[in-house]
């Protein structure tokens, strides 16, 4: 409390002095909020197990120590913040222990919350040594977190991470730690404009731009970017959910603040229902606007909409850079679907999986498009190194105006390119937990005891990827292979949850076959996920969020 510089988490920690709440001050004062590949999230409040001032300022200090005496790469730290609770505090903080650390470095401020993309493009736009973003993306509103970038414009991977947190370690009081009260930076809305003009660029020059979307930011910070790029791209202005557009750090509509999260796009779809003329996309970004979600009309007679997934969605955008003439290393995650392997393969392209995580896809050299299952689209890695739901929603929408021009719909592509590559059919069992043990237990009786049975087929390879030995970096995840199937596990890297992810691959010989190939790969991912769930101890039965 004497060196909390904040009088809201010095009062919270005197309330529960007073009422003698012993078992909250222990969770609260356990350990420190671990500095890892993520960078920091975590729950708001007082105490170093939280997310507040104090431990934002340590952060930002062990940053500066890094950058001045591991890296020796001092120059610009670029900082941008979302519109969550103390996200501009935190933001301000951190330019603050920047511009106090002196040695070369200096410190420029976003001019307003803005997406996290814009972020990553300002750190290669103004040539800065590295950046950090005050985000704490979809998680829910009691959340806040902190991501650190280098001057490549990569989210930090091992080893800068745990130097990152050595340095951190090694500050001892806060007030050693110089924070003037200005001389930084604060940018102005040029870096918009060019990440603007950036954007438009991934367009085919002279493409179609006649798709009308209904839009949902969900609360965050993309309404304004997105709206301004769809109109200088020429597309007619994005239908809005108006109980969603403007920022609102409650997320008062949903109860997780993910468009994958169910409940989460029932606005945004009963918009699309009641809007006429029909649109022809649903388009949402997550509170910080990095990925993106695309919903399509299910037929012309119900009027029905559904959200296609991660890995639809990342393949169709695949498909379309192939078409564009787009040439490089195409790249996804582990836990992503086979399918853009197969995509990549028919064309001749270079093709690399990696950890989940875009920490890992935007260093994959000669990058020239990755995704990630978790609706995380890289589509111009020169621009932005990182997943960018407003360049991907650009994307999205010039490739259904297209389709639309010679009488087709993105349904209409997938179902081309399962009779191709083959149906392709993915699923998710996710559990949240309120006790971390939980998930250290499932892995450890996975581990214990593997399947060696998977939707009635053997499991022919089983990977413990913590061990090393898979031209992967080790990491806490299980990967078991069938013959016509695939499952791994992972523990989440930013929220409490346990994820197994499923995928089937049904040969499809011509589009009249495609009915029965996916009632029977809907089969496959049921058994599967069934099994799944028993073998991590996982009730099939347990609402999952």
């Amino acid at each position: 409390m004497a060196e909390d510089p904040d009088p809201e988490t010095r009062a919270e920690l005197a309330a529960l002095l007073e009422a003698g709440d012993t078992a909250e001050l222990a969770a609260r004062f356990s350990g420190m909020l671990e500095f890892g590949t993520a960078g920091l999230r975590g729950e708001m409040g007082a105490g170093p197990m939280r997310m507040n001032r104090a431990v934002v300022i340590r952060a930002a200090a062990g940053l500066a120590g890094y950058l001045l005496h591991r890296a020796r790469t001092p120059g610009l730290v670029v900082v941008g913040y979302d519109a969550r609770h103390r996200s501009a505090d935190f933001a301000r903080d951190t330019a603050a222990v920047i511009t106090g650390a002196g040695g070369g470095l200096r410190a420029a401020l976003l001019p307003r919350p803005l997406p996290t993309p814009v972020l990553a493009f300002a750190i290669r736009h103004l040539g800065a040594v590295a950046g950090v973003a005050v985000t704490a993306s979809h998680n829910p509103p009691r959340d806040n977190g902190y991501k650190v970038y280098l001057g490549d414009g990569s989210q930090i991977v091992p080893p800068a991470d745990a130097e990152i947190a050595a340095e951190i370690a090694a500050v001892r009081a806060l007030a050693d730690v110089p924070r003037p009260e200005g001389g930084w930076e604060l940018l102005d809305e040029e870096v918009v404009e060019a990440y603007l003009d950036r954007s438009g660029a991934a367009l085919t020059p002279g493409s179609p731009r006649t798709t009308t979307a209904v839009y949902t930011p969900l609360h965050g910070v993309g309404q304004s970017v997105l709206s301004a790029a769809f109109a200088r791209a020429g597309f007619p202005a994005p239908i809005e959910v108006p109980e969603q557009a403007a920022p609102d750090p409650d997320f008062s509509t949903v109860a997780f603040p993910n468009p994958e999260e169910p409940g989460a796009m029932d606005l945004a779809l009963a918009a699309a229902g009641t809007a006429r003329p029909r649109p022809d996309l649903v388009i949402a970004n997550d509170p910080d606007a990095d990925r993106c979600a695309v919903g399509v009309p299910t037929d012309s007679v119900s009027g029905g909409w559904r959200m296609l997934r991660g890995d639809e969605l990342g393949a169709l955008l695949a498909a379309h850079a192939v078409r564009r003439g787009v040439r490089g290393t195409f790249a996804t995650s582990i836990v992503s679907s086979s399918l853009l392997g197969a995509i990549a393969a028919a064309n001749g392209l270079r093709y690399v999986e990696t950890l989940t995580g875009f920490k890992w896809l935007g260093r994959v050299p000669e990058l020239a498009y990755a995704y990630e299952e978790a609706l995380g689209y890289c589509v111009d890695p020169d621009g932005v190194r990182d997943k960018d739901g407003i360049t991907a929603a650009l994307l999205a929408a010039e490739l259904a105006a297209e389709q639309r021009e010679r009488g087709r719909t993105l349904a209409d592509l997938l179902d081309e390119l399962a009779v191709e590559h083959g149906l392709h059919a993915t699923d998710q069992l996710s559990v949240r937990v309120d006790d971390l043990a939980e998930i250290a237990e499932a892995m450890r009786r996975l581990r214990a005891e593997p399947p060696t049975e998977l939707a009635s087929r053997p499991v022919l390879r089983a990977d413990d990827l913590r061990e090393g030995g898979t031209q992967l970096p080790p990491t806490d995840a299980l990967r078991y292979v069938t013959e016509a199937a695939r499952v791994i596990v992972r523990p989440s890297g930013t929220e409490p949850k346990l994820k197994c992810y499923l995928e089937v691959v049904v040969p499809v010989a011509a589009l009249a076959d495609l009915p029965a190939a996916r009632q029977q790969a809907d089969e496959a991912l049921a058994t599967l996920k069934r099994g799944m769930a028993r073998a991590t101890g996982i009730d099939p039965a347990a609402p999952q969020p």
